[in-house]
């Protein structure tokens, strides 16, 4: 097989940013062959009520007004059950979790659920989906770091899910067997996104490699091989969210290294070459089209194109540019993943 053709791809978790940064990523989004993606809300200031969701995404479609957009609110202590139902008329398509302090701009993020199950209630009967990124912080005192978080987060899973069992929930950028086996244990309202980097990635592949390096951070081989599994599966419940999250190049390479891998100029070149490597090219299309719509339950998108890929051997880019001559805010280069690394795939054309 040396063409693929399927629909444009829907990327279920995606960070755009804001100022220069957003200029340059957003227009990215279909030139990766996606046509509709769930925004993150963990800007500065974060989204956190309906008008900024709604100033916020208008921004976004003046850059590429081809795509969909899927607004998200962050979970926040100010957040009631009247703003949900209003977020949820505006068009808002749910809430973002993050613990406090394990990820980009995530300061202000929860340490209890228990006094947010009014607004999940809430959300439950207007059928806005919860996201949850899935650890909880590290605390030496109680053995808990990086490689553990996620892991030790899956009960707080469990429990939103039977408290509401009619409540779309998505457990994001799964990393772990352990997740893998709590999503699929769990009821048909429950998904799991994975990552485009934690089908490649392992430990050693990040571990003293600033461009790799992302929370939830890569695990152990037999971590990739679950991930890798459950898309050969098919499983309808587990579909594409990228996690693309730009940095510039000089905040990852520094001492205190950004958490965050950019994928999405490339998503669906990544996703064949790397689906091939381990023999699942043919779920690509569910993984990447089908499963993260149906779960969304998307009925309407402003376009839904045609991808061709080609079978043809190139490298990947060294890097992106964003900012300069015309443009408002800083400038500066953004590595992406694999960066100067062959890919198999190419896209030929989107119509």
């Amino acid at each position: 097989m040396d063409t693929i053709t399927l629909p444009t791809a829907a990327d279920m978790h995606i960070h755009l940013r804001q100022g220069s940064l957003m200029t340059m990523v957003t227009p990215a989004v279909a030139e990766g062959g996606v046509s509709i993606c769930y925004v993150m809300p963990n800007l500065q200031p974060t989204i956190s009520n309906t008008e900024m969701a709604v100033a916020y995404k208008a921004e976004l479609e003046a850059l590429a007004p081809k795509v969909t957009f899927l607004m998200s609110l962050y979970l926040n202590p100010a957040l009631t059950p009247d703003e949900i139902r209003k977020a949820a008329k505006a068009g808002v398509r749910g809430v973002k979790s993050y613990p406090r302090g394990v990820t980009t701009n995530s300061e202000s993020g929860i340490e209890s659920y228990d006094i947010y199950y009014p607004v999940f209630q809430a959300m439950e009967e207007e059928g806005m989906v919860l996201n949850l990124h899935g650890e909880i912080p590290s605390d030496a005192d109680k053995n808990v770091c990086v490689m553990n978080a996620e892991e030790k987060f899956l009960g707080h899973l469990k429990d939103i899910h039977l408290a509401f069992p009619k409540l779309k929930i998505i457990l994001e950028h799964a990393t772990t067997e352990a997740a893998v086996n709590m999503v699929k244990s769990l009821g048909d309202t429950v998904g799991c996104t994975i990552t485009v980097h934690h089908l490649q990635l392992i430990v050693d592949d990040w571990a003293g490699k600033c461009h790799n390096f992302c929370k939830p951070v890569a695990k152990y081989p037999s971590d990739r091989a679950a991930l890798r599994n459950v898309i050969k599966e098919g499983h309808p419940r587990f579909f594409l969210g990228t996690d693309s999250a730009p940095h510039p190049s000089h905040k990852k390479e520094g001492p205190d290294s950004c958490a965050g891998v950019f994928t999405t100029p490339l998503v669906l070149p990544y996703l064949a070459t790397i689906l091939e490597s381990f023999g699942a090219l043919d779920r690509l299309r569910g993984f990447a089209c089908d499963f993260g719509r149906a779960f969304y339950e998307v009925k309407n998108e402003k376009w839904v194109g045609e991808v061709k890929l080609v079978r043809e051997e190139w490298n990947t880019p060294q890097k992106y540019s964003f900012g300069g001559e015309g443009i408002v805010g800083e400038k500066g280069d953004v590595v992406p993943f694999m960066a100067g690394k062959p890919l198999g795939w190419k896209i030929a054309s989107i119509n």
